[in-house]
Parts: structure tokens; sequence; C-alpha cells
């Protein structure tokens, strides 16, 4: 069972809005806090928001008051709400936990899924 599914993505033009989603095994939704994580053309991948086991968010100086992420626990899904898309937030968009550790969060390497890509016009 490939452990994290992301989709969502598109083409959409600036100022627009999309809906990404991410269905994780149940090992990987329950106990953790989870995160998107985007990578951008010729860039390190950056963590853009996480949601904690309590629900509580945090979110990138570049996406705060832009997106927001949520989780259904029934159903093992975590979503990440973007509007008033800008084109620098063209990336390949990846869900995965959120460890702290060293004074950062680190995803787990070994679980990345395909990613959904996310390009916005200008």
């Amino acid at each position: 069972q490939v452990p994290l599914v992301e989709s969502g993505g598109g083409l959409v033009q600036a100022g627009g809005s999309l809906r990404l989603s991410c269905v994780a095994s149940r090992s990987f939704f329950v106990g953790n806090t989870m995160g998107w994580y985007r990578q951008a053309q010729g860039k390190q991948r950056e963590l853009v928001a996480r949601i904690s086991l309590s629900g509580s968010t945090n979110y990138a100086d570049t996406v705060k008051g832009r997106f927001t992420i949520s989780k259904d626990n029934a159903k093992n899904t975590m979503y990440l709400q973007m509007n008033s898309l800008k084109p620098e937030d063209t990336a390949v968009y990846y869900c995965n936990v959120a460890t702290w550790y060293a004074s950062t969060w680190l995803p787990s390497d070994g679980s990345w899924g395909q990613g959904t890509q996310v390009t916005v016009s200008s």
C-alpha cells in the first residue's frame, strides 16, 4: 500500500484557488504531525504548512493568510486549500510527516508519494 497519495493540482491563473488532498495510510496519519511540502524546479523542497495531532496549524511566511491546512482523521485525509495563488507558488506539492529534529521539521524521506503539480500562470 502506497503510504501517501496526493491529488488536486492543476493549472490556474494568478489569484485563483486549488484544493489539494492527501490520503495517507493509517500508520502515517495516526501519531504524526503532518505537513505539506513543495519543490519548485531548481529549488530545495520546503515545508509550507503543518498540522499537529491536536489540529494546531503553522504556515511558512510565504503562504500565511492564503493557504489553509486541515485534516479529516476519519478519512485519513489531509487538505491544503490554496487561495490567491501566485506564480511563485508553482511547484510539485507533496504531503509527508513533519518530525521535529535538530531544530527543524523533517519529512520521512523513504515515504514520498508522487506529488501533485501546481502551476500558476501570470
